[in-house]
């Protein structure tokens, strides 16, 4: 009976020879010292608050940095992910055109600071507006042609951010007592302030 010749086609973690770990489209996985079945998660953590907004789960780790707390084990979870794109205007041919323009004309300014730099005697200014110029007119036709060719699907500009609805305070369990009675501390001292 004959047995496969690749040296992937049978491995399994476990096995002997499994430490060498068969590569695969991304390149070798990187080693580690867990049981093959995927990498190391870490420590057991445990959540110590849910906060509504970010700056409450801020204070409340600033809050356990000031009391010398080894913030280094402690995390700030966003969950309940949105993601939220804002519609900043509408988007013409005549803006992508200017908008286009500016690209180029930074790429050219950066480009002329370059041929600049190697120009022989006070023709350098001179090198740098032409670059400019040239690299605002390449990028205003760019930009032009780019959003005509778009056939109005997309005649909008955006700007995407993601937004959390709850933001959990995680702590590694062996310091999660510790953190617990330091935020209760901390909620003590704030109450008599909010009367």
């Amino acid at each position: 009976m004959s047995t496969p010749s690749s040296g992937t086609s049978g491995w399994r973690p476990g096995m002997p020879g499994g430490d060498t770990l068969p590569s695969g489209p991304a390149g070798r996985p990187a080693a580690h010292a867990g049981d093959g079945n995927g990498p190391e998660m870490g420590p057991p953590t445990v959540t110590i608050g849910s906060y509504p907004d970010y700056p409450s789960a801020q204070r409340v780790v600033d809050h356990l940095a000031d009391n010398r707390f080894p913030v280094e084990h402690t995390a700030i979870v966003g969950t309940n992910l949105t993601l939220v794109e804002t519609v900043l205007g509408r988007m013409t041919t005549g803006r992508a055109a200017l908008v286009g323009a500016g690209t180029g004309a930074w790429f050219g300014l950066f480009i002329g600071l370059l041929f600049g730099i190697f120009t022989a005697g006070n023709n350098w200014v001179a090198v740098i507006l032409v670059a400019l110029v040239v690299g605002a007119i390449w990028g205003a036709v760019f930009g032009a042609v780019a959003h005509a060719m778009t056939g109005g699907r997309r005649d909008f500009t955006s700007a995407s951010s993601l937004r959390a609805g709850q933001y959990a305070v995680i702590v590694d369990a062996q310091f999660a007592e510790q953190a617990r009675q330091m935020i209760g501390r901390m909620h003590l001292t704030a109450s008599p302030q909010n009367r």
